[in-house]
């Protein structure tokens, strides 16, 4: 295996904050509740292989020191030998170290069994004196194979000297060799161990396979509460597909998720998992998403491709499928290469929801230290934006990260029929609603019970979209409020896109067909139809089917991108903007608004949340009668007959269809479509023609005032070339505004009857 080594940027950050116990005390838990986030995250690999663990109160406790006799236990735990112990129980080597000595077989093994360690020249081993620097790399030098010989020289120094040159010491300070070893510093000696190569008389080997252990490399994590071959929800998973149980019973806190690194197996079972060099991987909270360009809330920029693997939920997808599921407030683990390009995304952030507390009164916290442990100083996101707890509801859903030390709340909460679960309806691990199998929290199994298939359910879903308990239908502050995108429309059946990230399905019933007429069966189905690619609500209409209703009416006031504002309302923190377009619906962000207000009319669809805050947008129409602008184009058939179509920046958008409209090809209209199958225009209208506008007359790219009438000009504006014959695309940094602004010093502009410029001409042979 090639050998890696942390950091130095982690190795000093874990210096100042990783605090490590006792190894004979044992933790109750699988946090460390005084360690940051990357310490965090690098101590646990030592902590599930048994080479460190915490006190009984779940802390390291910083700065404290390691005797000679936890050492030797750590080497011990290091070589995966405890099941050698038994040899060495009874034996007395040292007259300090009596068989009733807590260490005493860990002792003689490392000084009898492996030769890593001696005693004093007086005969004594002194269990309780701490060990040093010098000493902790001559001890590990010793356990990786090297002889005096291979060293020589004065010690402490040379060997120092030489755990130095293969990478032992990196990240210590060993100007203090004969300082006592802090807890931090042996955290950070034994990682480098694990990475070590032992040195053979004729062959040199990894420090783990000469453990009798096997290691597979490039493994990527993604779950570390998955269900194992014994049934326990403790194995890992793996992007792969591969699950190994835990070894020993232990439970990883899920702080290693999204990480690549190298699997250690003892047999089947897994001993560890070691991750990649700390500093290559990077947890983020996503600002902004602009395309390929991920922004988090320090203002860093990420750059990704459109086949930048992603791990969502477990399974592997790409950026190009999933962006437009992540959004401003989800956490996100980076994995960078050497160039610092983004090589994978992992959705998440460390840990797995394991555990839940359901928020009953308003504005309460109670519960939330139960999930800390005690710890305080967390902070609390409710849906990906910062609030507190005056901002909690009753059936919010909190979850707790450790590795962030945050409160994450979600209040998503979906009622559907429970179609069927395993193993047991009284002990549920996994609940199918809509098609989808919810992953069930221990803790919510006690209010599943009450349940049985065949039910209708309201289910409260964690951020990471686990079933965190559930009630019945119509109860008070606790009705559905999941929406998503109708992916997928055809016969009868719909699968829509959550904005919380999962996808459901369903038959839909259109109603009874008996003595109904065909022209009615025939209406339902178009209105089925019509909700492809649209924002729609779910709705539960019995077992295996899906009800859907369409998000629309419009709103009240303009969307002002300046104050974040529309109407009366602010902009939430983590505002899902979508924008219509004749082909479909497009995920945006607000930057791809421009910087003027956009009117009301523009905007067809807006959500508040639980503070009143918009966190839905949908700009641009939809819909029976919904407008559409373009260009025309005018066709005869065999029979003379003329047939109109309209052509705009998305292509084809309507027609062709046959018409008694007198109007010429190439003009600019706005039409009312009766039907985008087989009807017609119920309304076909010229714009309104504004000539030469110069340059000077545009207030940015919000406005242009022409003849003392101002005109809004809205981000779905489109802008047409007569040169090049074509529509203008934006590019990745000017907006369409900008390069027809930018490609001549006039231009002729096309208003609707609502004083707003649809569409923009530049080219000709005067421009």
């Amino acid at each position: 295996m090639k050998k890696r080594v942390l950091s130095l940027l982690l190795l000093a950050a874990m210096a100042a904050s990783l605090l490590a116990l006792p190894a004979q005390a044992a933790a109750p838990s699988n946090r460390f509740y005084d360690l940051n986030g990357d310490a965090f995250m690098t101590v646990e690999p030592l902590r599930l292989m048994g080479i460190m663990d915490g006190y009984s109160d779940g802390n390291f406790r910083p700065n404290s020191q390691i005797t000679r006799a936890q050492f030797c236990k750590m080497v011990v735990c290091a070589l995966n030998a405890e099941d050698e112990l038994g040899l060495y129980r009874t034996v007395t080597i040292y007259p300090d170290v009596k068989p009733s000595h807590w260490a005493a077989a860990y002792i003689n093994m490392a000084a009898k069994g492996k030769k890593a360690i001696s005693g004093f020249s007086d005969g004594k081993f002194y269990p309780d004196r701490t060990v040093t620097l010098g000493q902790a790399a001559t001890i590990l030098l010793r356990t990786l194979g090297y002889k005096d010989e291979n060293i020589g020289g004065v010690w402490p120094d040379s060997y120092l000297s030489f755990a130095a040159s293969i990478g032992l010491t990196d990240g210590l300070d060993t100007s203090l060799c004969n300082a006592p070893l802090s807890r931090a510093d042996a955290a950070i000696l034994f990682t480098n161990l694990l990475r070590a190569d032992v040195q053979g008389e004729k062959s040199v080997s990894n420090f783990l396979t000469a453990a009798g252990l096997t290691v597979k490399q490039d493994m990527v994590l993604v779950s570390t509460n998955a269900r194992g071959p014994d049934g326990k929800e403790t194995a890992m998973q793996f992007s792969n597909g591969e699950v190994y149980q835990m070894a020993g019973d232990k439970v990883s806190n899920g702080s290693l998720n999204g990480l690549k690194g190298t699997l250690v197996l003892d047999g089947t079972r897994v001993r560890t998992f070691l991750p990649d060099a700390r500093g290559e991987s990077r947890v983020i909270h996503v600002a902004r998403i602009d395309g390929y360009q991920i922004t988090d809330r320090s203002g860093a920029k990420y750059t990704v491709t459109s086949d930048t693997t992603v791990f969502f939920q477990g399974a592997e997808s790409s950026w190009g499928k999933a962006s437009s599921w992540v959004n401003p407030g989800t956490t996100l683990t980076l994995y960078l290469g050497t160039a610092g390009n983004v090589e994978f995304i992992f959705v998440g952030g460390g840990d797995s929801s394991t555990e839940a507390v359901i928020v009953y009164e308003r504005y309460s916290v109670k519960g939330f230290e139960s999930l800390t442990g005690g710890v305080g100083g967390y902070t609390i996101y409710k849906n990906g934006c910062r609030a507190t707890g005056k901002d909690m509801r009753p059936y919010d859903v909190a979850t707790y990260s450790s590795a962030t030390n945050t409160i994450r709340v979600c209040d998503t909460r979906l009622t559907g029929y429970y179609e069927s679960c395993t193993p047991s309806p009284t002990e549920p691990a996994t609940i199918r609603v809509f098609g989808h199998d919810f992953d069930v929290l221990v803790t919510a199994r006690d209010t599943l019970a009450k349940f049985r298939p065949g039910d209708q359910i309201t289910l409260l879903l964690t951020e990471d979209n686990k079933v965190a308990g559930a009630v019945k239908p119509g109860t008070m502050d606790a009705s559905a409020n999941a929406i998503g995108i109708a992916t997928s429309v055809s016969g009868g059946s719909a699968t829509v896109k959550l904005l919380c990230g999962v996808e459901v399905s369903g038959a839909v019933d259109l109603g009874p067909e008996a003595g109904v007429p065909d022209s009615v069966l025939q209406f339902r189905q178009e209105e089925l139809s019509r909700m492809q690619n649209r924002l729609v609500r779910v709705t539960s209409v019995g077992k295996g089917y899906i009800g859907l209703v369409r998000l629309g009416g419009g709103v009240s006031g303009a969307l002002d991108l300046e104050k974040k504002r529309l109407g009366a309302s602010y902009l939430a923190e983590t505002v899902n903007v979508f924008r219509y377009t004749p082909n479909g619906i497009d995920t945006i962000t607000l930057d791809d608004l421009g910087p003027g207000p956009i009117p009301n009319g523009e905007i067809s669809y807006a959500h508040t949340n639980w503070a009143g805050q918009v966190d839905v947008i949908a700009v641009g129409t939809v819909g029976k009668n919904a407008t559409i602008y373009g260009r025309t184009s005018i066709s005869m058939n065999d029979r003379d007959f003329s047939y109109i179509s309209i052509y705009n920046d998305g292509g084809l958008a309507a027609g062709p269809f046959r018409s008694t409209y007198d109007i010429a090809g190439g003009v600019y209209v706005a039409a009312e479509v009766t039907d985008m199958g087989t009807g017609g225009f119920s309304s076909l209208k010229p714009l309104t023609a504004l000539k030469d506008v110069p340059n000077a007359s545009w207030t940015g790219q919000s406005a242009v005032t022409v003849d003392g009438r101002s005109y809004a000009i809205p981000v779905t504006v489109m802008a047409y070339n007569k040169d090049t014959k074509s529509w203008i695309s934006p590019s990745e940094t000017q907006s369409i505004v900008e390069i027809a602004h930018a490609y001549a010093k006039k231009c002729d502009m096309y208003a609707s009857d609502d004083g707003v410029i649809r569409v923009i001409e530049v080219g000709g042979d005067f421009r």
